[in-house]
């Protein structure tokens, strides 16, 4: 290899590496600046004026809940039998007549007791971003406590925090999951973009009319 290509050869990995450090703080830094917001079910139990437990929807499998999703589920159910919050917005994917998350999540809840009218369902949560936007600006909400897996909830609690709400986090690991070192990897430069479009801070793909979460939870259920 002559000297040419060496010095190309050496650049070439200086930026990688700098690309990769660059990749790597904004992760920890999005991990760094959460983590003392995520707490225990019994920690978020005390908490005070707790406008809604959000939990964020993981994919369904035909009119069940996926097992991450039914842990998550199970989770807020918990918080709001406990009366963390005496509300619940389930925020998920509905773009398709055929996939509808948030309908198999409402029935979820309902089916162990949770009263229909105290659920909420944000049919256009089609990212952790929009969720978080939309129970802002749409369902009105300050203080919230989300639900999420523990890889998940750094950067759910980040861009909540960059959106201006009070958000507190409950993990729902009860278990482990099948490709969970994927979604790990994926999840840093995950955390690297939303840092990126919380600085920009785009409107999500739908709003609509307001649906304060201090209401009737029917008011969200498909007609």
């Amino acid at each position: 290899m002559n000297k040419t290509l060496k010095r190309v050869f050496m650049i070439f990995l200086i930026i990688i590496f700098i690309i990769l450090l660059i990749v790597l703080g904004l992760n920890f830094y999005v991990m760094g600046t959460t983590k003392g917001r995520i707490l225990t079910e019994e920690e978020a139990n005390k908490l005070e004026d707790v406008d809604c437990i959000l939990v964020l929807g993981a994919g369904i499998w035909g009119d069940k809940p996926s097992p991450m999703l039914e842990d998550r589920l199970l989770q807020g159910i918990s918080l709001y039998e406990n009366g963390a919050s005496n509300k619940i917005i389930m925020s998920g994917d509905h773009s398709k007549e055929d996939y509808d998350e948030v309908t198999v999540m409402k029935k979820f809840a309902i089916d162990r007791n949770v009263k229909s009218e105290d659920i909420f369902m944000d049919h256009a949560g089609l990212s952790t971003y929009e969720s978080m936007y939309r129970a802002k600006e749409i369902f009105q909400a300050k203080k919230i406590i989300v639900v999420t897996q523990k890889y998940h909830m750094y950067r759910a609690l980040y861009i909540a925090d960059q959106l201006g709400l009070e958000a507190y986090g409950v993990n729902s690991d009860p278990r482990e999951y099948g490709g969970q070192l994927f979604r790990e990897i994926r999840e840093i430069f995950a955390r690297d973009k939303d840092l990126i479009q919380c600085i920009i801070k785009p409107e999500p793909t739908f709003l609509g009319e307001t649906i304060p979460v201090s209401g009737n939870g029917d008011i969200t259920n498909d007609k």
